[in-house]
């Protein structure tokens, strides 16, 4: 199992601190009126990359030792993590490679081109970009900087839960957009550690959820369709070691329709003026659907980014949700 500790955290958001923005926490009277409970949400949408992902990233980069700083990075995303790896490398002073599948939004790509990155667009889907960056690694000896299934990536990412809980430690559930799980866990030993009551819930949309069943029956499996959606952050085939580690500290995945999904988008827009990816807006979908854990409950939202393609934000506000 990856072994990662409350202290392997807090060593990483002092290591961090200096790289990343302590970004608001921010209380929605709106959403809050409309489902009944008490929402709030942290916008890591604001990071300086437009994502949570820099935290991982620089938690990455700032362990970097020596030779491995001279021979650089390389690491396999479908969007964020290209752009926090060029970001955090650029910041440590070391070269990266970031490989990408051809399903990569144009404006993911972009930022990671804006930040030094070489980049590479390779196969259909998550996974082959994934053992390009692999060969690439093997071949030219760059550290291979996982998007999160690695403990350094996973304790970056839960310091966003450590910024949350000094700020507020009252909250009773925390909704974790969930793609391969790093964040998901991260938050999850955090929270426990700071408040052991809390709940903690991964989400996924009903398009691409293979945590639910290998959540629920302690085993992989990735026999769920995948199916186009507009949280990509989130869509593609899981692996086992962050599904055990979930298993220790997560209390339940929510699947989200997908048309919810959509609406949150749209009513973060609305509501709140902000441009957020699908992936956030699974948290305003969870919500929408009034899951009995959340009702009446005060709530903490993680807006994990906002760097949603621009044609499909504008379609997906001109849609209507009744």
């Amino acid at each position: 199992m990856i072994q990662v500790s409350m202290k392997d955290i807090v060593e990483a958001y002092a290591l961090i601190q200096p790289y990343i923005m302590k970004t608001p926490l921010i209380y929605s009277k709106p959403t809050s009126d409309r489902t009944g409970s008490e929402v709030w949400f942290k916008m890591d949408n604001l990071q300086s990359i437009g994502a949570y992902k820099i935290r991982g990233a620089m938690n990455n980069m700032m362990s970097l030792r020596g030779e491995e700083v001279k021979k650089g990075v390389v690491a396999a995303s479908a969007g964020n993590h290209s752009q926090a790896v060029a970001y955090g490398a650029r910041l440590r002073g070391t070269s990266a490679v970031v490989c990408v599948p051809e399903s990569t939004p144009m404006n993911k790509r972009e930022g990671a081109l804006k930040y030094g990155a070489e980049l590479v667009v390779y196969g259909p889907n998550y996974e082959e970009a994934e053992k390009k960056a692999y060969e690439i690694a093997r071949e030219t000896g760059r550290k291979f900087i996982h998007a999160y299934e690695s403990p350094e990536t996973i304790a970056g990412q839960g310091t966003v839960a450590i910024e949350c809980l000094l700020e507020k430690g009252d909250f009773d559930a925390i909704l974790v957009p969930t793609g391969g799980g790093g964040l998901l866990c991260g938050v999850a030993i955090a929270a426990k550690a700071m408040n052991p009551e809390i709940k903690v819930y991964g989400l996924q949309t009903n398009t691409s959820a293979p945590w639910l069943k290998s959540f629920h029956e302690k085993r992989l499996d990735n026999s769920c369709p995948f199916l186009p959606t507009c949280a990509d952050g989130l869509e593609g085939a899981i692996t086992w070691p962050n599904v055990e580690l979930a298993l220790t500290c997560v209390d339940d995945i929510f699947v989200v329709d997908e048309r919810t999904t959509r609406e949150g988008i749209q009513w973060m827009a609305s509501k709140h003026h902000f441009m957020i990816e699908g992936a956030s807006a699974t948290c305003l979908g969870a919500l929408f659907e009034e899951h009995e854990e959340l009702k009446g409950k005060k709530v903490l939202c993680l807006i994990t980014g906002g760097n949603i393609d621009l044609d499909k934000f504008c379609k997906i506000c001109e849609e209507t949700y009744e």
